[in-house]
């Protein structure tokens, strides 16, 4: 990235109230992560390279349901959505699900979860065997960047009130 590139700002919030998150935690991690995330594709310009600013949404399954069902024509909840104007929505019931399926924790899962919606919006795809393979390895390279470099500043700002 040039000197003068901005990196978006993240904002995260959670709407859903039946399991307990550590947001702060979150947001910091988000903020190395787009760093990290930008520093893939470098010469790509991606919605995730145009934004000032990203929103992550923390909801419910039921929330998740009705977004699926109306953006995607898909019943029941997933675990993430991603919108190329600057919103990922993530489930925290089904993040804990998978969490306990597959061994990780809550926290890891939702960092998991973070970094994939931020590699959406940064032009990355999932939707053959090559490109999800492609992805997964984008997520492992970002997941263990900023588990070693926890202290780079990310650039926060305030949620916005619902």
């Amino acid at each position: 990235m040039e000197a003068n590139d901005a990196i978006p700002r993240i904002a995260i919030r959670n709407l859903q109230r039946t399991i307990s998150v550590n947001v702060a935690e979150l947001e910091t991690f988000a903020g190395n992560a787009v760093q990290y995330c930008l520093q893939l594709q470098r010469r790509k310009r991606t919605d995730l390279y145009n934004l000032r600013e990203v929103f992550i949404w923390l909801i419910s399954d039921r929330r998740m349901a009705l977004l699926h069902r109306k953006f995607l024509g898909q019943s029941g909840p997933t675990d993430v959505m991603t919108f190329q104007h600057g919103e990922v929505f993530i489930s925290v019931e089904t993040a804990r699900g998978h969490a306990r399926a597959f061994g990780n924790s809550l926290l890891r899962e939702l960092k998991l979860y973070i970094v994939h919606g931020l590699l959406h919006l940064h032009g990355f795809d999932d939707q053959t065997a090559s490109e999800a393979h492609r992805m997964k390895a984008a997520q492992e390279k970002i997941l263990r960047a900023c588990t070693r470099h926890r202290v780079i500043r990310a650039r926060t700002m305030k949620p916005v009130p619902v």
